[in-house]
């Protein structure tokens, strides 16, 4: 297995796990995946570590029945390492900026998003298995050749934020807290991530791919 593709795949997941304690960091919305699991959580009660495993287990079976090609390394590493590096990577930023200001959030919101399309065009072309909920795009778009990448991410982003929102309210949720979860930097991030991934991967992972030949 080659040792770049390895590390690409290895710093994309920690930088991509950095650019989520910037986003909680900002508080002005979770990414798109995070506002499903926020529904979801207020419809399940369940302790929400577990039902976060139950999820991805589904969203595996997914990819594992209609392309095992997207399932590696990555996708582990993005399931057992993501979830602490955020953890600690928050509190640091926390640490930092004890009350950030408004411009301050601002900033981390705009870093956050460049940070996380980034890390994810890293492991996407490292090809060494990507997230389980960035499988989806990309085995309707390759697999499936319903459309080009940036633009079935965008469509599966307001998907996931779509039923995030029903699958709170049916939970009995009150409309007014949708905001905690579902807020500028969600609407931001379904429409850009997409196509910044594919903008990123164009221009910096694939060349620094090609160098290894």
């Amino acid at each position: 297995m080659n040792i770049k593709r390895i590390l690409m795949s290895l710093i994309g997941v920690v930088i991509t796990a950095i650019s989520v304690g910037l986003f909680k960091l900002a508080a002005f919305g979770v990414d798109p995946f995070q506002a499903f699991m926020a529904g979801l959580d207020q419809l399940i009660p369940i302790d929400f570590g577990t039902l976060y495993m139950l999820a991805n287990a589904v969203l595996l079976l997914f990819a594992l029945v209609f392309d095992r090609h997207y399932i590696g390394i990555a996708t582990f590493i993005n399931l057992f390492l993501l979830g602490y590096i955020t953890d600690f990577s928050y509190r640091f930023f926390q640490s930092v900026f004890v009350s950030p200001s408004f411009l301050v959030r601002i900033v981390c919101l705009l870093v956050g998003i460049v940070v996380l399309t980034f890390g994810a065009s890293l492991y996407i072309t490292a090809d060494l298995g990507v997230s389980t909920y960035d499988a989806i795009a990309l085995i309707i778009a390759h697999t499936w050749k319903k459309g080009e990448f940036q633009y079935v991410r965008i469509g599966s982003d307001f998907v996931c934020v779509l039923l995030g929102i029903l699958l709170f309210l049916v939970g009995k949720g009150d409309i007014k807290n949708v905001p905690t979860f579902v807020g500028i930097g969600t609407i931001i991030t379904a429409f850009f991530m997409g196509p910044l991934i594919e903008f990123f991967a164009a221009h910096i992972a694939r060349p620094l791919l090609k160098k290894e030949a």
